[in-house]
């Protein structure tokens, strides 16, 4: 490629969303231009071997797919299959983990029944909204048709529908987690993050679920790929855009040669913060991620103390820990003081056990499995002065708190690396900030939007344009962004096709 380039869209970021753009727009007979910074596409929903010596490829940040509209996946003609977890949850109960807590198909009880009709309520109506023109609140609230169930998880904060509902301090939490994955908030925070994130997470298709990428996230990275330069978008890795401005977006190769290229309109695909600094500006929206990532590698299933449960059924969903729902305020508080929550709340699922293609021969034969593991209220502020050495304490804390609800320590059942080291890795909000360009280690890019336009002027556009009429977001800090959707990246399509 020329040194200075010419195209009719150039993406910044080449992640999920921006390859999603960049399929729409290249059928649409656009030239399209991706510059992505990393050796590879894909952003978080990638699927890596992070031990050494061994064949196992981890979905290594993000995990599951739960927004990705059915439509987008037909549209572009992907060939994923994204596959349905048996067991909703299983949590031990706190202060004694000899009897726990498992969700199947079967609502615990009356009151988790009816706050979930809630959400259902609220997702059939809100969910094909996201990938349509923005809606005013008004028009929105019309369409879900329940005024009490808007009220519910719009209005007030979400710790009142969970305590109307619920009195088990265990199912409390289990419902309170999907408020708070990524999110460092309270149940009763009055600017209602927690109501935002808990909507994200109950609205996918219609139903909420949360579904496991056959072959990982890679092989969602992969289609996507492919399906881009299927439709005849130039793909270029290692290319670090240095600037944005008029059009024009300057950028470096591997070898450190510059280049500019101009296009008739320009999406970031990068998180708004990063685009601010790309255009010279302060960043105005830097509201710090809280969780650290942890993926394992294990010879088999650890042995539970609740020997009521198979553990094969205990980690097919998602394995609650500590999270109930006074352990997750006072998480919450200990964090907030600048100490490390004691225990760490974290969830836990097996990807494996429902899709084991992503093991090696060897590895599947010797029956491993996969843990991913996600601590909360663990703000990126708990890291700033020392991200090691908090890494490695944060680390050994999670593992603590997984363990006293373990029959047997977890890492004696990991499996050994090629250097015969234990195969647990772990990634703190910094990490994800350096290695992915996550302000903060924001998974979201930002704090999470509602759904509908929330000043006059946005109804009707597609919640992913700037103060310029060429520059438009396409990732997760767009409105109506975060998780692994496709959505900005189908609805910065939209806006440049004038759809």
């Amino acid at each position: 490629m020329a040194r200075d380039s010419r195209h009719d869209v150039v993406i910044v970021g080449g992640g999920h969303n921006g390859l999603v753009a960049a399929t729409y727009l290249a059928r649409a007979g656009r030239s399209v231009l991706v510059l992505e910074r990393r050796d590879h596409v894909g952003g978080a929903a990638v699927s890596e071997r992070p031990f050494a010596g061994v064949d196992a490829r981890l979905s290594r940040y993000a995990y599951l797919v739960s927004l990705l509209p059915r439509a987008i996946i037909d549209e572009l003609g992907l060939e994923i299959t994204l596959q349905r977890r048996r067991i909703s949850s299983y949590t031990p109960v706190p202060g004694a983990p000899e009897r726990g807590v498992l969700v199947d198909e079967h609502a615990p009880n009356d009151g988790w029944e009816r706050l979930y009709a809630t959400c259902t309520t609220v997702a059939r109506a809100v969910f094909p909204s996201l990938t349509e023109p923005l809606p005013s609140a008004g028009d929105l609230r019309a369409r879900i048709g329940n005024d009490a169930a808007w009220t519910a998880l719009v209005a007030r904060p979400i710790g009142e529908l969970i305590e109307e509902h619920l009195d088990d301090d265990i199912l409390r939490g289990i419902v309170l987690t999907d408020a708070l994955i990524g999110t460092f908030a309270g149940a009763h925070d009055a600017d209602l993050r927690q109501n935002r994130c808990f909507l994200y997470h109950v609205i996918g298709n219609g139903t909420g679920h949360w579904d496991v990428p056959v072959g990982g996230m890679g092989a969602v990275t992969d289609a996507l790929r492919d399906a881009a330069v299927a439709a005849g978008a130039e793909l270029r890795c290692e290319a670090s855009a240095t600037a944005i401005a008029d059009r024009v977006v300057r950028w470096t190769d591997a070898g450190g040669g510059d280049h500019v290229a101009t296009g008739q309109h320009v999406l970031a695909g990068v998180a708004p913060a990063v685009l601010d600094r790309l255009r010279g500006r302060e960043p105005t929206d830097t509201a710090e991620g809280a969780q650290l990532k942890v993926n394992l590698l294990l010879e088999r299933l650890p042995r539970l103390r609740d020997q009521a449960v198979d553990p094969a059924e205990a980690f097919a969903g998602t394995f609650h820990v500590n999270e109930g729902y006074t352990q997750l305020e006072a998480a919450r508080e200990r964090a907030a003081a600048g100490e490390l929550p004691d225990p760490v709340p974290c969830e836990i699922y097996c990807h494996t056990l429902t899709d084991p293609s992503i093991l090696g021969p060897e590895l599947r034969a010797a029956g491993a499995q996969t843990l991913t593991c996600f601590a909360l209220h663990l703000p990126a502020r708990l890291f700033s002065a020392d991200n090691d050495g908090m890494r490695e304490r944060a680390l050994q804390a999670t593992l603590a708190s997984l363990d006293s609800v373990l029959a047997e320590p977890i890492l004696d059942c990991a499996w050994r690396d090629a250097d015969g080291r234990p195969c647990v890795e772990a990634r703190t909000p910094l990490d994800l900030e350096a290695e992915l360009g996550l302000p903060g280690g924001n998974i979201f890019h930002r704090a999470v939007a509602w759904p509908f336009a929330e000043r006059d002027e946005e109804v009707g556009r597609w919640g992913v344009e700037t103060d310029e009429p060429w520059l438009l977001l396409c990732g997760a800090g767009a409105r109506r962004g975060g998780g692994v959707s496709g959505i900005p990246g189908h609805n910065a399509a939209m806006a440049v096709l004038g759809g």
